[in-house]
C-alpha cells in the first residue's frame, strides 16, 4: 500500500462530467464523502451515455438524449457549458472559462477526448463534413443521414469509423471507408482479425479502399460535393465524417507543471497525478480517457485506453483514494482493459491490449464461421482475447490475461478446435 493523501477533504472538484466524472461523484458519496462537490462540464448536456451515438443514436433508435442515471441524493453542484481554463496547484483552484474560480481540497482531472479534427481547417468547415465524439455531432450527423445522402464518405479504420459504416448500410446509404495504414481495426485487433472486419464489411456492401487517401474535398457554395483521392480519382458524396482518432483535452493544464501532453496526463497506479518532475500532486488525481497510467498487465506500461469500462473503473478507484486515511492507504488501480463493438451484425468484444503482440491463436470456434474467439500472446505470455459473436469463454480468458498465463492458457476445452499458432 502506498501512502494517502493527508487530512480529510470538505472540498472536491471534479473537472470533466461525463462518465468517468459523473461515476467518481456516485463512488464518493457512495464512500462516505458529504462535503462541497463541484462538477464542471465544458458541454451544456448533463452526463451522456456516448457508445449509442454512433449505432442506435444515428440510426434513430434512440433519442440523442442519452442522459446517464444520477442518483437522486447525490447532492452536486454542476457547473456545464463552462470549461475549465487553468489550474493553480499551489493555490489549489481551478478557474474556469466565465472568470470563476474553484478552490478544493482534492480534484479529479476527467477532461477526456474530442474527436480529431480534419487537418485542413477550410474543409473542415464546409457543410458536410462531420466529426463524431458528443451529442450535439451525433445530432447533426443523424438528422443528415435521415435526409438520404447520395453517398457518405468515411476516413479512418478504427471502430467509430467503421460503426458508423456499419449504420450507413443499415440505413441502406452508399458508404466508402478510406483506410490510409494497413487493415481496418488493425490497432486494435491486429492485421488477420481487422482484415476479416474488412471483408465482411465489403460483403455488407462497404466501398473499402485500403491506402487511400484523400488529395481535396470540392464544394460548391461551402457544400460539400466531393472529395478527390490521391491518384486522381474522384468520389461524389454529400456528407464525409472524419474519423481520424481523438485528442485528449490537456490544454487548460499548460502551465501548471504538471506531466501533460498529448498522450494524457501521467498518473501513478493509484490514480495520483505527476508533476513534471515525476513528483506526486498527493489531492490531484486523473480518472477516464485523459489518464496515462501504468498498466499491471502490461509490465507497467504506460496506457491511456478510452474504454468504458476503465473510466467508470478508474474513476471509482480515483474517488476511493480521494478519501483515503492514512491507516487504510491506497488501493491499486489494476482494471484489465475491455472493449466492445457491434457493427454489420457482428458484436465483437476485447480484453487486454493486443500492442505488441506475437502470436495468434484460434482457441474457439473458426474465422470461416465468423464465430471465434482468438487469444494473443507476447512472448510466451496470454495479453488479449478478442471474440466475434462468441463470448462464452472471454471470462476465462480474462482471468488467464490477470494470472499471467502462458500462452495459450486451455488448450484442451471440449470444444477446441486443434490450436495453430500464427502471426497476428
Amino acid at each position: 500500500m502506498s501512502e494517502a493523501p493527508s487530512g480529510a477533504p470538505e472540498r472536491i472538484v471534479v473537472v470533466g462530467a461525463s462518465l468517468a466524472g459523473l461515476s467518481a461523484a456516485h463512488a464518493l458519496r457512495g464512500e462516505g464523502f458529504a462535503g462541497s462537490l463541484t462538477l464542471v462540464g465544458d458541454e451544456r448536456h448533463a452526463p451522456y451515455d456516448r457508445p449509442p451515438l454512433s449505432k442506435q443514436v444515428l440510426r434513430g433508435l434512440f433519442s440523442p438524449d442519452t442522459t446517464l442515471p444520477r442518483h437522486p441524493d447525490l447532492n452536486a453542484e454542476f457547473r456545464l457549458g463552462t470549461p475549465a481554463s487553468s489550474l493553480d496547484l499551489d493555490a489549489r483552484t481551478v478557474s474556469l472559462g466565465d472568470g470563476t474560480t474553484l478552490p478544493y481540497d482534492r480534484l479529479l482531472i476527467a477532461t477526456g477526448t474530442r474527436a480529431r479534427p480534419w487537418p485542413k481547417s477550410d474543409e473542415a468547415s464546409l457543410d458536410g463534413v462531420f466529426t463524431l465524439r458528443n451529442r450535439d455531432d451525433a445530432t447533426k450527423l443523424s438528422g443528415r443521414l435521415k435526409a438520404g445522402p447520395r453517398r457518405v464518405v468515411l476516413v479512418g479504420g478504427g471502430f467509430i469509423g467503421f460503426e458508423v459504416a456499419s449504420t450507413c448500410r443499415d440505413l441502406d446509404i452508399p458508404v466508402t471507408v478510406l483506410v490510409r495504414d494497413g487493415q481496418p481495426l488493425e490497432a486494435a485487433l491486429g492485421p488477420r482479425l481487422g482484415g476479416l472486419v474488412g471483408e465482411i464489411a465489403r460483403e455488407r456492401g462497404v466501398d473499402l479502399r485500403l491506402g487511400a487517401e484523400i488529395e481535396r474535398m470540392e464544394a460548391e457554395g461551402g457544400r460539400l460535393t466531393g472529395v478527390t483521392l490521391k491518384g486522381g480519382e474522384r468520389i461524389e458524396a454529400d456528407i464525409v465524417v472524419a474519423a481520424i482518432g481523438a485528442v485528449r483535452n490537456v490544454e487548460w493544464l499548460e502551465g501548471a507543471g504538471l506531466a501533460a501532453d498529448e498522450g494524457g496526463v501521467l498518473c501513478d497506479g493509484y490514480c495520483r497525478v505527476l508533476r513534471q518532475n515525476g513528483d506526486i500532486v498527493p489531492d490531484v488525481f486523473a480518472a477516464g480517457d485523459i489518464a496515462r497510467w501504468p498498466n499491471p498487465h502490461q509490465d507497467e506500461a504506460l496506457v491511456a485506453v478510452e474504454h468504458w469500462g476503465n473510466a467508470r473503473a478508474q474513476a471509482k478507484a480515483a474517488a476511493r483514494n480521494m478519501l483515503a486515511g492514512p491507516a487504510a492507504g491506497l488501493a491499486r488501480h489494476d482494471h484489465l482493459p475491455d472493449f466492445w463493438s457491434q457493427q454489420f451484425g457482428l458484436t465483437i468484444k476485447l480484453v487486454g491490449l493486443t500492442e505488441g503482440a506475437d502470436s495468434l491463436v484460434i482457441a474457439h470456434g473458426s474465422l470461416e464461421e465468423r464465430r471465434f474467439v482468438a487469444l494473443y500472446g507476447r512472448e510466451g505470455r496470454t495479453v488479449a482475447a478478442a471474440s466475434i459473436d462468441s463470448a462464452r469463454w472471454l471470462p476465462a480468458y480474462a482471468a488467464a490475461i490477470r494470472e499471467r498465463a502462458p500462452f495459450p492458457p486451455i488448450s484442451d476445452a471440449v470444444d477446441q478446435p486443434r490450436l495453430r499458432i500464427e502471426e497476428p
